[in-house]
């Protein structure tokens, strides 16, 4: 794997992430109910489920043999959860300790295939050819 040390960074800011996320859906999940999309079904069971696939991400990266897994979950997770901050974005919607304007909500969408991207490449899934 190339760029040891940086991609040990990027894990470790991917888990610091995932890990604070997963337990702000777990602690206040009635919270994220406003920006869940309606096309979701049990909004709030999947805020609690995601929340914990969120922490298990975060944990899995730091196992040699689940890495590359949580890589691609963590990756197909951003992915999925894209719709909801797309609606939180577009309709304002205000959350308990998140900032409403553009200048949070542009800068967020736009990271967000970097995200995807990040969770890739810091734990070698981009490198596999075959």
């Amino acid at each position: 794997m190339k760029g040891g040390l940086f991609r040990l960074l990027a894990r470790l800011g991917l888990s610091a992430l995932y890990m604070a996320a997963g337990i702000a859906h777990l602690v206040h999940p009635d919270s994220f109910l406003p920006i869940m999309p309606q096309m979701v079904p049990f909004p709030r069971e999947v805020i609690l489920i995601t929340g914990i696939c969120e922490i298990a991400g975060a944990v899995a990266l730091h196992i040699p043999r689940l890495m590359r897994h949580a890589g691609i979950m963590l990756a197909l997770y951003a992915l999925c959860v894209w719709p909801a901050n797309i609606k939180h974005a577009q309709f304002a919607v205000e959350v308990a300790g998140l900032p409403t304007g553009w200048w949070y909500h542009g800068p967020r969408l736009a990271l967000q295939p970097v995200l995807i991207w990040l969770a890739l490449w810091a734990t070698g899934v981009s490198d596999h050819h075959g």
